[in-house]
């Protein structure tokens, strides 16, 4: 039985927490991932892909193979305003599915109260005016896996939170041609890397840009989870 279970969609967003807890590179439940202990306990961080599809079958093998007593979410996620800064943690009091709107709630973490709503969706949303809609709702994120994973634990009676970092704002204008650059296991797509440099050059400084932010922001989210789960081992 693991103790803790940390579930990433990318690897770009476990890679700070396996630093930050110095785990070691090991497959878990099948799954790519990091192995190790705090404070005598055993954790595990996995990587499920993108989506809420691959993120529910990942974290179905998880639970079925590595059984975790406690499930934490980290990574990244999407502002819907402007204002919000880079780096900014959402440890949301609701998760909502945007396909079926079921509403699910984290457990919560030491030092990291709730607050607001994030939402998950199975596709990326870029009508600005859906998103301003959901801004006047209360949404303060938007990702796609947390309510698969959410979903899955609460199945299985399995407790789990969620600590994620904004990467991204509206005027960074992701549209499906930028998300298309990454791979569903999380991973860059190198050709269409090129594909996209070689039509927009002049895009290339914001697109480096979009790339420190969303580094800056998964270390702050591993920042913040590798914290409060170690305050749980106090």
């Amino acid at each position: 039985m693991t103790d803790v279970a940390f579930v990433c969609a990318m690897p770009m967003e476990a890679r700070p927490l396996a630093r930050r807890l110095s785990l070691a590179r090991g497959a878990v439940a099948g799954l790519p991932g990091y192995r190790g202990s705090l404070g005598g306990r055993s954790v595990v961080a996995v990587v499920t892909g993108m989506g809420p599809r691959l993120a529910a079958a990942g974290v179905e093998r998880l639970l079925a193979e590595a059984a975790p007593a406690r499930v934490v979410v980290v990574g990244i996620a999407g502002a819907l305003d402007n204002a919000t800064a880079i780096g900014a943690l959402v440890v949301p009091e609701v998760v909502v599915d945007g396909v079926t709107g079921a509403e699910h709630r984290p457990a919560p973490l030491p030092g990291l109260p709730g607050r607001g709503t994030m939402r998950t969706d199975a596709a990326l949303l870029t009508d600005r005016r859906v998103i301003a809609d959901l801004a006047r709702q209360g949404v303060l994120a938007l990702e796609m896996e947390t309510a698969a994973v959410a979903a899955a634990c609460e199945a299985h009676g399995t407790p789990w939170s969620v600590v994620r970092a904004i990467s991204d704002r509206p005027s960074d204008e992701i549209d499906e041609e930028v998300f298309a650059m990454g791979r569903a296991d999380g991973t860059p797509d190198v050709r269409a890397v090129i594909r996209y440099v070689l039509r927009h050059p002049a895009r290339v400084p914001k697109l480096a840009r979009m790339g420190r932010d969303a580094t800056r922001a998964a270390a702050v989210a591993a920042d913040a989870a590798a914290r409060a789960v170690r305050a749980t081992a106090s």
